[in-house]
């Protein structure tokens, strides 16, 4: 399965999310440094990630050597949190330097451990705390840019890590703070990225973040299929139409939530019905895709690394399309029907093509 999925030759998947510490998709409610209040973090382990996290990340990057992982904490240790529990609840400032070398104490480990870590995100979802039914904490605006601006940057700094900082980790509506969070004075130097959900919004307002600050990369961190829809396994166009909107408007990777749960959405210790990328049976150990593994594989086979996205036209009324140049000038086009079968051409200079696109359906032209 790891090659079929990362093998560069096969769907070449090469951006991978890690949670740092429980998520509601986790087997048990756990941080890296539990118990009762530990400020100097002499408690702090990563051993629970050694049974089989860590070896999954070391396989996968085995595979595909250009494998770029980013990590997110679904909550803090409850000690660090005004309501000492991992569910729900909010940050208690006096813990910030704490916070940050928590952090570097992750990184660091996950290097030693033969998986070092590209970025990361303050905060999974940082404008709820999914009122303390799962991990989450809540991170207003100001807690976010001082924890960045005062305290985990210039940490990663002196140390030497190149680990990048996306910000806020969360739905498209929050664009107008995260171009004021960026505007605060310390916060830029540090945040090289915005991590985007697309669970409300519209992927249009990314371009307002983007046009405000050209040089902060954007990046589509969060977005899966629910296990009980009857069209889990066959809804490729629509996730298909949902990844030419993100890439139209500057994301420069995406990332499905989750990689793989059972058929039941497992395991599971929060209040949401998600269903992986793809599904392996509990008893039978089946392995099935999902609609949106079969969108995804359209993108993440063909666009490079490096990649540039260049401006394709034709707005005829259920049909999406996104094209990119990679690096050795191989143009590739995803096309999205979602209509009846239709024929289509493709015009590029003096270059043109006449396409017949089936109903409901994903297609990938790739010349040179």
């Amino acid at each position: 399965m790891f090659h079929e999925l990362f093998d560069p030759a096969e769907m070449g998947l090469n951006v991978c999310r890690i949670c740092m510490g429980a998520s509601d998709y986790s087997t048990a409610l756990y941080s890296y440094d539990d118990g009762d209040a530990d400020p100097e973090l002499s408690r702090f382990t990563l051993q629970h990630d050694r049974a089989t996290i860590l070896p999954a990340l070391r396989e996968a990057r085995r595979v595909n050597k250009d494998l770029f992982l980013f990590a997110s904490p679904w909550s803090p240790p409850g000690w660090m949190k005004a309501n000492g529990s991992m569910l729900g609840g909010s940050m208690r400032p006096k813990y910030l330097p704490s916070y940050a070398n928590y952090f570097l104490k992750f990184l660091q480990g996950y290097e030693a451990e033969g998986v070092p870590v590209q970025a990361v995100t303050v905060q999974n979802e940082v404008d709820t705390d999914q009122d303390g039914r799962m991990p989450a904490c809540i991170w207003p605006q100001e807690s976010e840019a001082k924890f960045v601006s005062e305290y985990l940057g210039p940490l990663l700094q002196r140390t030497g890590l190149q680990t990048k900082i996306w910000l806020i980790d969360h739905n498209y509506t929050l664009w107008g703070r995260a171009i004021a969070e960026l505007e605060i004075p310390g916060v830029l130097p540090y945040a090289s990225g915005i991590a985007w959900h697309g669970y409300a919004g519209k992927p249009e307002w990314m371009r307002r973040v983007h046009d405000a600050f050209p040089e902060v990369g954007m990046h589509w961190t969060e977005g899966g299929p629910d296990y009980p829809a009857e069209d889990y396994s066959t809804n490729w166009s629509e996730w298909s139409k949902t990844f030419t909107g993100v890439l139209r408007n500057w994301s420069r990777s995406i990332t499905a939530w989750n990689f793989a749960l059972d058929e039941k959405g497992r395991p599971n210790i929060g209040p949401f019905d998600c269903g992986g990328m793809l599904t392996i049976h509990s008893k039978t150990r089946e392995i099935s895709q999902s609609g949106q593994y079969w969108a995804l594989a359209h993108y993440s086979r063909m666009i490079r690394r490096g990649a540039l996205r260049f401006d394709s036209q034709g707005a005829e009324e259920g049909l999406s399309h996104a094209a990119f140049e990679n690096p050795d000038g191989q143009c590739v086009l995803v096309l999205t029907n979602s209509g009846a079968a239709r024929n289509f051409e493709v015009r590029m200079g003096r270059w043109a093509a006449s396409v017949l696109l089936d109903r409901d359906s994903v297609n990938t032209l790739v010349w040179r």
